[in-house]
């Protein structure tokens, strides 16, 4: 992988941060298209938060590709609902599984991984076909947002990763209320679970309804709220 860039853009740092905001995003997405295109991907869990990303991509770059991780553990609901939205934007979707498909993970590790062991579950899910789909590109654009974990607020707008990859995440700054009143005004639909009560959405097995306190209250049964994708990965803490 080619050596991170930031250096480049260190200069610009207080105007990226300006620009993860509602009224900036369209033209951070411009910028990462137009500077590491085609070595730039997004990647997306195609949850209701997710819709101003993915509506802003198919408006400004819509020749990007959108990972999508397909766990083998997701709702059947995620699955449609990320079907009508590509459908219904025009995205470039790339699916991206793991290497043990769920019948033969579950039969090495146990029934019980998800709940036992959620670090190696993510590990072997998330982390280890992310790595895969990210080799030979140059940047890596993300919908995190600061209000989401404690994690998400020590993140900047641009970030280089130990292994030379860029990270973007052009909604850093964006508030909940913001997502939702985008999503209202141009009439972007609501993942199928939400009303329910599902505030975010991951794996079946590590998903419940959150309908008090945090909206991650709802994930891992409260024991975690980072998803392991956007913490350090094996190997690098530290670095």
């Amino acid at each position: 992988m080619a050596p991170c860039v930031l250096h480049e853009w260190e200069r610009f740092l207080d105007r990226f941060e300006a620009m993860a905001r509602p009224e900036g995003t369209a033209d951070l997405l411009r910028w990462a298209w137009e500077n590491f295109a085609p070595k730039v991907v997004l990647s997306s869990s195609f949850q209701t938060q997710s819709l101003p990303l993915l509506h802003l991509v198919s408006r400004t770059c819509p020749q990007m590709p959108v990972l999508f991780i397909d766990t083998g553990f997701h709702f059947p609901e995620t699955l449609a609902f990320r079907d009508e939205v590509v459908s219904m934007l025009g995205l470039k979707l790339v699916i991206v599984r793991p290497l043990l498909d769920r019948e033969t993970l579950l039969a090495r590790y146990g029934d019980d991984l998800p709940h036992r062991n959620p670090d190696l579950c993510c590990r072997l899910n998330k982390v280890e076909p992310m790595r895969r789909a990210l080799r030979g590109m140059a940047a890596w654009i993300s919908g995190v947002r600061r209000d989401q974990t404690s994690h998400r607020r020590t993140l900047r707008v641009l970030e280089c990763r130990p292994d030379g990859l860029l990270r973007i995440h052009p909604m850093l700054n964006w508030t909940a209320a913001e997502v939702e009143a985008y999503r209202q005004r141009y009439h972007l639909p609501a993942h199928p679970l939400h009303e329910r009560g599902y505030l975010s959405i991951g794996c079946r097995p590590c998903t419940k309804p959150a309908f008090v306190a945090h909206p991650r209250s709802g994930r891992w049964d409260g024991r975690r709220e980072e998803c392991g994708l956007h913490l350090p990965w094996e190997g690098e803490r530290g670095a």
